[in-house]
């Protein structure tokens, strides 16, 4: 197993690096350094002149199929644009200017309360991750019923050259509606190199509008960075490099991991959601650190490092919009991806990371998953007689299993980023749960405790009880 476990993780390793890295190749109301980044000129909302799957492409990339008239939101698309700067970049170090005034234009999606009753004060600005080839919004994805029924405005941000110049990127799916944005200045800066300050300067366009309010005049409290796996990468160089020299943003939701550590001279709150994949195969053992006034990490037992719990809708949105699908069919073990629903941990995490940086209400700390060997060559990971890691945050899904969820698989691609799901056999269940009223009263147990932790949130917490009371679980066959 271990042998296995080694190739896998060092194949997966070197493919991560090559091809998730090298692909993206404070009070609110800001600080004097906050003041020096310029606010870009925003334009629209840009209307969408076509429904979503038209084959003119005419609507924003990946819209949202959610009825959000109906929930006191809207979404919407602008363009903003300014000049940036190429920096230096060591490890744990603040940037360098390289080269100034190069211009851009870009893009950001944004899904916002229509009424301030409604809304929270926090807006969440992802990086939008472009390892697939696309705009994919992974994190507002994964936690879209949250946000929307905790009254959060999420803003998107295309910062990168695949997202807006790549094969599936903007211009090439839509040249009519996309053909002016440009992230290259011309084609000469390559491997996002504008990058950081289009991020940048996307948050400033929150704070201090110039031409088009992307949120509607909404009355802001806090700006959170977020971004999830090759963006969480970006936004760990960002982090250490670039918010000394911004400072527009509040705080840091940082999702599924690629090894990179923080530097710990910044006091901007920091947490870290990390998954069984992200230890095993991405570096995250080893860019382990303390929890501090200013960091968070929590790791999630049997998660993968991509979810079950959206993929449905990843691939209506894909299929829809004519993109690259995901292939988790190719993957060596089957059915492939973990249904430990790591979201319900990120879900809190919001909440969490908005107390923090508004009143330093600290967050609760989490275990770790055991590790048994931190590597090289291979991390591994303690598991119980059935398989399954310990430690670390320990869903009902985990805690109480009725199949062996984990963050390994192997196969062409991105198999090794999926993860698997192994369903228990009946004799496995039987004694497990020799009744239907044990096992309920299992997921009951486990999942109020991670209630009363903070790990998860009511409405999630009752989410899974609901499901073991509806399930077959323990019960006999007639």
């Amino acid at each position: 197993m271990q042998d296995r476990l080694g190739s896998i993780g060092a194949r997966a390793r070197a493919f991560a690096v090559a091809f998730l890295v090298v692909l993206g190749v404070a009070a609110f109301g800001g600080t004097a350094a906050a003041a020096l980044v310029p606010s870009p000129t925003v334009t629209g909302p840009i209307p969408a002149n076509a429904p979503p799957g038209d084959p003119s492409h005419d609507y924003p990339q990946v819209a949202t199929p959610l009825d959000l008239a109906s929930l006191g939101y809207v979404e919407e698309e602008y363009f903003f644009s300014g000049t940036a700067n190429v920096y230096n970049t060591p490890p744990l170090t603040t940037a360098t200017v390289v080269s100034s005034g190069h211009p851009y234009k870009s893009r950001v999606i944004v899904r916002r309360p229509t009424s301030a009753a409604k809304f929270n004060g926090t807006v969440l600005v992802e990086w939008v991750n472009v390892t697939s080839g696309y705009n994919n919004d992974v994190m507002f994805r994964a936690s879209q019923d949250h946000l929307i029924r905790a009254g959060y405005a999420y803003v998107g941000v295309s910062a990168q050259r695949v997202g807006i110049h790549g094969p599936a990127g903007l211009i090439a799916w839509s040249p009519a509606r996309y053909g002016t944005l440009d992230v290259t200045d011309h084609g000469t800066v390559g491997n996002d190199g504008l990058s950081y300050d289009v991020f940048s300067q996307a948050a400033q366009a929150i704070r201090t509008p110039v031409g088009a309010s992307i949120l509607g005049g909404l009355p802001v409290q806090r700006v959170i960075a977020i971004g999830a796996s090759q963006s969480q990468g970006r936004l760990v160089t960002y982090h250490n490099s670039i918010h000394k020299i911004a400072e527009v943003f509040d705080g840091y939701v940082l999702y599924l991991g690629l090894g990179g550590k923080l530097r710990t001279d910044l006091g901007v709150k920091v947490f870290k959601v990390d998954t069984e994949t992200d230890l095993l195969f991405l570096g995250e053992v080893a860019a382990r650190q303390d929890d501090s006034d200013h960091l968070r990490t929590w790791e999630v037992a049997g998660a993968s490092h991509v979810a079950f719990s959206d993929f449905a809708l990843r691939v209506f949105l894909v299929t829809r919009d004519s993109l690259p699908p995901p292939t988790p069919q190719l993957c060596t073990q089957q059915p492939a991806l973990s249904h430990t629903p790591a979201f319900h941990v990120l879900n809190a995490v919001y909440e969490h990371v908005s107390r923090w940086v508004t009143d330093g209400t600290p967050p609760p700390t989490a275990p770790r998953v055991n590790v048994l060997s931190a590597g090289p060559p291979v991390v591994v990971l303690e598991r119980t007689s059935l398989g399954l890691s310990t430690g670390g945050i320990q869903l009902s899904q985990q805690a109480v299993p009725t199949a062996v969820d984990n963050g390994v698989n192997s196969g062409p691609g991105l198999c090794f980023l999926y993860g698997s799901h192994t369903p228990f056999d009946a004799a496995t269940l039987s004694r497990l749960y020799p009744n239907h009223g044990s096992y309920v009263s299992a997921v009951s147990h486990v999942t109020n405790d991670n209630l009363a932790a903070g790990y998860i949130l009511p409405e999630d917490a009752q989410a899974d009880m609901q499901a073991a009371a509806q399930s077959d679980i323990g019960k006999k066959s007639r």
